[in-house]
């Protein structure tokens, strides 16, 4: 068996072959020029959503329709006091007070049926088992969304500092009602003469 010769190239056919891969080349810079601008959008749009979401002043967490915590943001993991990969799948109620469960039930009741954000005030406890009064604000997600439908956002506020204080200011009106108030003088009393 020979093998043939290769066919003689023609010089118009060859410049024609390297003009379509130089205009190839062309359109590829100019896609991967655009594909670093997108990046770089996406980054910067990336890093403004971790801003806002993980720190954030207030703790985030998405629930699924059972409870289970399926996301949550960097102030609900340092407020829960646990691992991030302890939090996923676990159920919010592991961090609510037992006393406080019956609120966080009816308070869930209540958002399911109305479909409208529902806040509420209860004692929870951290990991440690220090515990902390946290509002709770619960909020529907669209199904598209992460968890699902019935899937919600649980928005959680350490509010601590204000409980204390509504105590400190309650025990103050107490002892100002209970204090004596002083006597004042009769309008009808005499004149000293003169």
């Amino acid at each position: 068996m020979s093998h043939g010769a290769p066919a003689p190239v023609n010089l118009e056919q060859a410049q024609q072959t390297i003009h379509e891969l130089r205009v190839h080349q062309i359109e590829l810079e100019m896609q991967n020029e655009e594909l670093c601008r997108v990046h770089a959008e996406l980054e910067t749009v990336r890093a403004h959503y971790f801003d806002l979401y993980n720190l954030a002043p207030v703790g985030y967490c998405i629930l699924s329709p059972e409870g289970l915590i399926l996301e949550a943001n960097l102030t609900a993991v340092s407020l829960l006091g646990s691992a991030l990969s302890l939090l996923i799948k676990t159920p919010i109620t592991k961090f609510i007070l037992k006393d406080d469960q019956d609120v966080f039930y009816l308070h869930r009741k209540q958002h399911y049926e109305t479909g409208s954000p529902t806040p509420c005030e209860l004692r929870m406890v951290k990991k440690d088992g220090t515990p902390f009064w946290a509002q709770l604000t619960t909020t529907p997600l669209a199904s598209d969304q992460a968890g699902g439908d019935g899937a919600s956002r649980l928005v959680l506020s350490d509010i601590t500092e204000r409980k204390r204080m509504q105590e400190e200011n309650a025990k103050l009106m107490g002892k100002l009602q209970r204090a004596p108030r002083p006597r004042r003088a009769a309008s009808g009393t005499p004149k000293a003469k003169v």
